[in-house]
């Protein structure tokens, strides 16, 4: 390779936190020792780049901490940053400490801040997705999602068990902000009557005759996976309707939350976020900035920032066929 474009790089970790946020700054790290390009960990997001927050790091300052969910430079949401005297700040500490890339690891908050920063100071910034929500365009997967997808999954599996011993109607919410992506495939893996996602136009009376189906069919009990973001309506009232359309059926709610964030990453997202924090690294070497790297089909790829946020990946509406189908 030839000589670096960057000799001194910080990472940081922003917005909501996602199982293998540690995983890749472990990568982001290890290969920038491995590139003799110095780092540091900024703590608190661009809270941390505002106030001063930089930590020297090497191999050993990231050691055991691959298996670890959550971020341990910690995560925050900086209203500061949002004006440009905050942005001033950050740029002037980034000065003082010779950083002349940014690696940022997070969402499409995450993405825009970077893409302000780098527009009025110039400064290099590379993203890296890591959201559970698996809402950021460019890449096929981004790091927390399938960890975030296999806890719901084993919670709705948990939930199925009750809902079967007492013949209840369960209506379970499960994360993904405005996409749907969890709520659609753990509804699936878990064969559930119906999924409700932002994505399609979803009815009381589709919801209602899906319903009926069941009683046809002998179902004693039912799954309704409900995405967050869902826009027909809230998951409290949703039940309510269901109640006064069939008043004998014994029907409960369950709102998974933040469960679904924390939590020992999955091999899938431990492999994914290191080869993303690695592909960070080599990509701000070769002179990339404003660009998230991510994963497509298997291969690495960068993505211009603002096509990212911009953008979002399409739900696959095969997937709504089959959920369908396997639900008789």
């Amino acid at each position: 390779m030839k000589e670096s474009a960057v000799k001194k790089i910080a990472v940081l970790t922003s917005g909501g936190d996602s199982p293998g946020m540690n995983a890749a700054l472990r990568a982001v790290v290890r290969t920038a020792n491995y590139y003799n390009i110095e780092c540091y960990g900024v703590r608190e997001g661009y809270n941390g780049l505002i106030h001063d927050e930089f930590l020297k790091m090497g191999p050993r300052s990231v050691k055991n901490i691959i298996n670890q969910g959550g971020t341990i430079l910690k995560s925050a949401r900086s209203k500061e940053f949002r004006t440009k005297e905050g942005r001033q700040k950050a740029y002037d500490n980034c000065v003082k400490h010779g950083v002349d890339a940014l690696v940022c690891i997070g969402g499409d908050g995450t993405f825009t801040g970077a893409k302000i920063f780098n527009e009025e100071f110039g400064i290099r910034v590379l993203g890296v997705p890591g959201t559970i929500d698996n809402d950021i365009f460019g890449t096929d997967n981004t790091i927390g999602y399938d960890t975030a997808l296999n806890t719901a999954m084993e919670a709705i599996d948990k939930i199925r068990d009750t809902a079967t011993s007492h013949n209840r109607v369960f209506f379970v919410e499960v994360m993904g902000r405005d996409a749907g992506f969890i709520a659609l495939n753990s509804g699936l893996a878990t064969g559930a009557l119906d999924i409700l996602i932002p994505e399609k136009k979803d009815s009381m009376d589709e919801l209602f005759a899906n319903f009926r189906k069941g009683e046809k069919t002998g179902k004693a009990s039912s799954i309704v996976v409900v995405a967050e973001g869902e826009k027909l309506a809230n998951i409290y009232e949703l039940a309510e309707k269901t109640k006064l359309e069939f008043p004998d059926y014994d029907i409960r709610v369950a709102i998974l939350g933040h469960i679904q964030r924390g939590g020992s990453p999955s091999c899938a997202d431990r492999v994914l976020a290191s080869r993303l924090g690695y592909g960070a690294v080599v990509g701000l070497m070769e002179g990339q900035t404003n660009v998230m790297v991510g994963m497509r089909s298997n291969d690495m790829v960068y993505t211009a920032i603002e096509e990212a946020i911009k953008k979002h990946n399409e739900i696959n509406k095969d997937l709504l066929l089959i959920s369908e189908i396997l639900a008789i």
